[in-house]
């Protein structure tokens, strides 16, 4: 309803709990999706509790997000300290070697038949290439260089998509500037007390330190891992996954840029967990995510410490977490989003794509103030749903890895989710993809992992079986240098951040 009027059971009031990178994005997605109807947006924040704020990596989605708020790459890069993103470098997951998961496909498929197919039937006769060789995405992450796809590509070949690595904290800002612009009321103070109603339990309000209440129909905990509606005023429980996902913490710390940026986020396996090194303008992300059961903290400080290219320009911060869920995502008249809803560790880069998705699902459900519970278990189904299906795609890293060392003996012994151990089966009987509702992660990159730890089918489509080996070589070759000159073809990074700031970037030649 766009006139103005608020319709009969409308909700009237929202109150978003906690800014952040969660809290000012649900604002700004929120005072767009219901501008023109009346609704009123209040966001609660402590200006004395800090976020994390240590620099994103963010997957395609990002850029779907706020292009839909009328923001384009360009102003968005500039404004978040932002580079490009092409994809992961995994570092000595598999010892000694390191393979790209591209935002975008592997070769072309032929005669109805996935290319990892002809791909796998080549390798075992030992003629082709890595994998990622194959792929644009890939090999543009690889060799350091960036470009905007082709917007009517001429083959799937140069078919693949970016992200960015940004300062999470300038995003939060920015979407501050916009959800304040559009009518969001902000008030800066600490949450004293939480007033639910006598006999149904909704929450009524929120009380301020100053002893101002706030009260809402609507109410969004953005409160990170408090959880301060959800869990603390609401009780909902939480399912622990540290069983499945042994990580249980990190130290996050800043450093002088060395170089040239990688065009993709860089994710190096260590004793007891990993590193990540994500590439803004003026500075790296880096940090160390780590199991405490099998690493002290002053062991993982000094691995982390050891390994940073940079000079720090700051203490590293420790940082503490459950792998897991909020039992319900969605209770009574409160939605939880980001770590209030739950925290999966950033190997994948999925935590600013569930705040995405968390929020895209409030307003295809957005509720009168019924709160119809069909509604309210559907989110909650499908946000369940994606977190498990997010959980499986982490923990087939840890599964595949050949690493020695207690930590990765250990990853590699546990049971895991039957909802993991079905796609990993039907992959080694068949060479199948098996799809889930509510995947984050589709085929290419479950190939990419798989391909990149060379965890590879025991069947080759029958399809291919009267197919002449050196006739799939020549074709895989032709893809291969079609890739080739295309990466040739494009910017570096650097140059390509340089054309962003002068205008639009320059999409790819491509020969393929």
């Amino acid at each position: 309803m766009k006139d103005g009027g608020m319709a009969s059971g409308a909700i009237e009031r929202v109150v978003i709990v906690g800014g952040g990178t969660a809290g000012w994005m649900a604002a700004a997605a929120l005072a767009s999706y219901l501008a023109g109807t009346g609704t009123r947006i209040t966001l609660v924040e402590s200006s004395e509790i800090g976020t994390i704020g240590v620099g994103e990596a963010t997957i395609p989605t990002i850029r779907r997000f706020y292009a839909a708020l009328g923001m384009t790459d360009a102003e968005v890069m500039r404004a978040c300290q932002a580079t490009a993103k092409l994809g992961i470098r995994f570092v000595d997951w598999k010892p000694g070697t390191s393979f790209v998961h591209p935002f975008g496909r592997f070769g072309q498929d032929l005669r109805g038949i996935d290319f990892h197919h002809f791909w796998a039937k080549a390798r075992a006769a030992g003629q082709a290439a890595p994998l990622e060789e194959y792929s644009l995405g890939a090999m543009l992450a690889r060799e350091g260089h960036a470009s905007v796809p082709l917007p009517n590509p001429p083959s799937q070949l140069s078919l693949f998509d970016w992200a960015l690595h940004f300062d999470a904290s300038l995003f939060a800002a920015h979407m501050r500037v916009f959800a304040e612009r559009a009518g969001v009321q902000r008030i800066d103070a600490k949450i004293g007390d939480v007033t639910l109603h006598g006999e149904t339990g909704f929450i009524e309000s929120v009380t301020l330190d100053s002893g101002e209440t706030v009260a809402g129909d609507l109410f969004v905990d953005c409160s990170g891992f408090r959880g301060l509606l959800i869990g603390e005023a609401l009780g909902t429980g939480y399912q622990d996954w540290s069983h499945w996902l042994l990580c249980d913490g990190a130290f996050a710390v800043q450093s002088e840029r060395v170089g040239e940026p990688p065009s993709c986020t860089t994710v190096t396996a260590r004793t007891a967990g990993w590193q990540w090194r994500i590439p803004l303008r003026t500075r790296e992300g880096n940090g160390i995510v780590f199991a405490s059961n099998f690493q002290s903290d002053e062991d993982a400080r000094a691995e982390l410490l050891t390994q940073v290219p940079g000079k720090p320009t700051m203490e590293p911060r420790r940082l503490r977490f459950t792998p897991g869920r909020r039992e319900a995502a969605w209770v009574k008249n409160c939605v939880s989003l980001g770590l209030a809803a739950g925290f999966l560790e950033p190997l994948e880069s999925t935590s600013i794509a569930l705040i995405e998705t968390g929020i895209e699902r409030l307003k295809q459900l957005f509720p009168d103030k019924g709160f119809d519970p069909a509604v309210i278990a559907e989110y909650n189904t499908q946000s369940a749903e994606e977190m498990e299906r997010v959980r499986d795609f982490i923990i087939l890293h840890y599964r595949l890895s050949t690493r020695e060392g207690a930590f990765w003996q250990a990853c590699r012994e546990m049971s895991l989710p039957d909802s993991l151990t079905a796609k990993m089966d039907l992959w080694r009987a068949r060479g199948a993809f098996l799809r889930y509702r509510w995947e984050m992660f589709h085929p290419a990159s479950w190939l990419a992992i798989y391909g990149g730890f060379e965890h590879l089918p025991d069947r080759i489509d029958p399809g291919l079986a009267a197919v002449d080996v050196p006739e799939i070589a020549d074709a895989l070759a032709q893809m291969r240098a079609a890739v080739a000159r295309a990466v040739s073809d494009t910017p570096t990074h650097g140059e390509f951040l340089a054309t962003v700031d002068g205008a639009a970037a320059e999409p790819l030649r491509t020969h393929a």
